[in-house]
């Protein structure tokens, strides 16, 4: 029997802790990875929209690829603030007022009817989805120790896998259907409305299912919350982690994860934005089967990234894990831009860079947290994210701007291919001391 007046780590036993996390994880996961599929499919369904919206717009590769990128702009500026918020008002409220401005925005982008709203839906859209991703990266933080974190990430970050299973399908579907001007729209106006109208009805559930910290955690027993409590607060007092904004700034090993990530954001960019236009490019026409043949390297990813995640925790490794899921990535991309003429060996390597690039994220995302705590830790994860993702604008923009003065995509792949090696590199050279707990 459990006093509730003071429960101490060492109260539960091993088995009995276990059942607390998986308790958290079950509340808070499905949950979390429903929201993320929402602002994933709402930042990515422009992959499918485009198929019918350039011709109707007469916008040039280029100009998708720019309005693709310039999401991660927006992104980039208000992300630290957002996180920095999150801190100081709580989960709850931050990412409910996160995912009904994204979804409404996503709505709106069925009225473009130029460049320039293109591109400035496109930059809202980042400016009211930036904090969500990086702060469910820290609010989780709130409940799970750091050996759990890799598997925990890595089934919060299935959302990305899931997102390009359910995704791709259900766009293919919307734009098949909703041909031929029904209620004076086209097909891909009823896209951004169908899939954005979920978002903003999420976000008034958030408020009443998502608890703000572990102490208002009305799912937990007393004893439960400060167990959970006592064991996250005493990893924050670990010698070596950081705590300040000043010292998350000067922290090498911040820039570091931030060039790293970079590196791995401009493949899952690649990937989110380019995968229908690279199986159209393969002879494929329809836009249902486009969007069940997009889903085919999502679905491998989604195993690779649980398989990756459970084998990290399991053996305490975190360098050569992610440092091998990049090696996949790049040779994958190069690979399915150097046999574009072939559909099964190019779809072969396309799924072999998604697996890469969708194991990659769990296991880079439980190294900042070795060495990072408190308001660096919000500061720090928002920072890298934010910068990181700078890589979804140059990626679908060079891709974008090398198709359209080649006529190709394999030059563009060929460039990502090459920042997932640089990725590899720098994890295996520089993380030798962060790289496990």
């Amino acid at each position: 029997m459990i006093k509730e007046e003071s429960v101490g780590i060492s109260e539960y036993s091993l088995t009995e802790q276990k059942r607390i996390f998986a308790k958290v994880a079950w509340r808070l996961i499905p949950f979390l990875v429903f929201l993320f599929i929402l602002a994933w499919i709402d930042r990515i369904n422009v992959g499918f929209a485009k198929l019918a919206m350039l011709n109707d717009l007469q916008f040039s590769e280029a100009v998708y690829g720019l309005g693709a990128g310039i999401f991660f702009i927006g992104y980039f500026f208000f992300e630290i603030p957002s996180n920095l918020l999150l801190e100081k008002i709580g989960a709850r409220v931050t990412l409910a007022r996160i995912t009904i401005l994204w979804g409404l925005t996503s709505i709106a982008m069925a009225y473009v009817n130029s460049e320039w709203t293109f591109y400035l839906l496109r930059f809202l859209l980042g400016v009211f989805e930036a904090g969500f991703f990086p702060g469910v990266v820290l609010y989780l933080t709130y409940w799970f120790p750091a050996k759990e974190r890799a598997k925990i990430n890595g089934l919060f970050m299935t959302s990305f896998a899931i997102a390009g299973v359910v995704g791709g399908p259900i766009a293919g579907l919307i734009m098949d259907k909703m041909v031929g001007g029904i209620g004076g729209l086209a097909n891909w106006q009823w896209l951004f409305i169908l899939e954005g109208i979920p978002s903003v009805i999420a976000g008034f559930f958030v408020l009443k299912y998502l608890p703000a910290s572990p102490d208002k955690a009305k799912f937990l027993t007393r004893s439960e919350q400060k167990f959970i409590i006592s064991t996250i607060r005493n990893e924050a007092f670990v010698p070596g982690k950081h705590s300040t904004l000043r010292s998350m700034f000067s922290n090498k090993k911040v820039w570091l994860c931030t060039a790293i990530y970079f590196c791995i954001v401009a493949g899952n960019a690649t990937i989110a934005f380019w995968t229908p236009s690279i199986v159209k490019t393969l002879g494929i026409d329809n836009n249902l089967i486009i969007g069940l043949i997009s889903a085919i390297p999502f679905i491998v990813g989604t195993f690779a990234m649980l398989w990756n995640g459970y084998h990290s925790d399991k053996t305490g490794e975190r360098r050569f894990h992610c440092a091998i899921a990049t090696l996949f990535a790049a040779v994958g991309l190069f690979g399915t831009g150097f046999f574009m003429d072939n559909i099964y060996l190019a779809m072969i390597c396309l799924t072999i860079a998604a697996a890469g690039i969708l194991a990659a994220f769990p296991i880079f995302w439980s190294i900042p947290t070795l060495f990072l705590a408190g308001t660096a830790a919000a500061g720090g994860i928002a920072l890298i994210n934010s910068v990181g993702n700078l890589a979804g604008f140059v990626a679908p923009y060079m891709i974008g701007f090398i198709k359209t003065n080649t006529g190709s995509l394999s030059g563009g792949l060929y460039f990502v291919a090459f920042l997932e090696l640089i990725a590899c590199f720098l994890v295996i050279k520089a993380l030798k001391k962060t790289a496990t707990y």
